[in-house]
């Protein structure tokens, strides 16, 4: 099989137990930006970093056997934001979502049925480029679609946090078992 041509980085892992992870950076980031947190709440998985034309892309790498699975995504700001828009408008394609600091890409709810699928959402309480409650609006309209959903508010800005991190990692956690 030919590899995609699109931007990306691909990371085999070292755990095939794992979930693969596709990683969503935010404006001005690229497809490494996220590893390291990845790697962190993650460690082993096989990871796919942000590229365009994402769904389709991502349908190539699952029907090419690259993962073995249904990927979880990892989204960071506009990274989070095209995270939110594959769960609600491919609900199959995601095996669910770790979502910093999203806003919803819809200003309507969608008629997708997202069937229990996963999904965090941490907002920061200090956040400069969002509005309040961007976050909890968004996961309401995730849980009208039917995901499971989580949901913090953190005391904190645009940026991740080391809180984030552990949030991730235990939920990650939490849904792999």
């Amino acid at each position: 099989m030919t590899r995609p041509a699109h931007n990306h980085h691909f990371i085999p892992g070292t755990d095939s137990a794992k979930p693969p992870l596709v990683l969503l950076h935010g404006s001005g980031g690229d497809e490494h930006d996220l590893v390291s947190l990845a790697e962190e709440v993650a460690p082993g998985s096989p990871i796919l970093a942000r590229t365009p034309i994402l769904a389709n892309f991502i349908e190539t790498v699952l029907a090419g056997h690259i993962f073995a699975r249904r990927p979880i995504a990892i989204g960071f700001s506009n990274g989070a934001i095209m995270a939110a828009a594959l769960l609600l408008t491919r609900p199959s394609l995601l095996a669910g979502a770790i979502l910093f600091r999203p806003l919803s890409p819809f200003t309507n709810d969608l008629p997708t049925r997202l069937d229990g699928t996963p999904v965090l959402v941490i907002d920061g309480d200090k956040d400069g480029r969002r509005s309040p409650g961007d976050g909890l609006r968004l996961a309401e309209r995730l849980i009208r679609a039917g995901a499971t959903v989580t949901h913090h508010l953190l005391q904190t800005g645009h940026s991740t946090t080391a809180m984030d991190r552990e949030i991730a990692k235990a939920w990650l956690h939490e849904i792999v078992a």
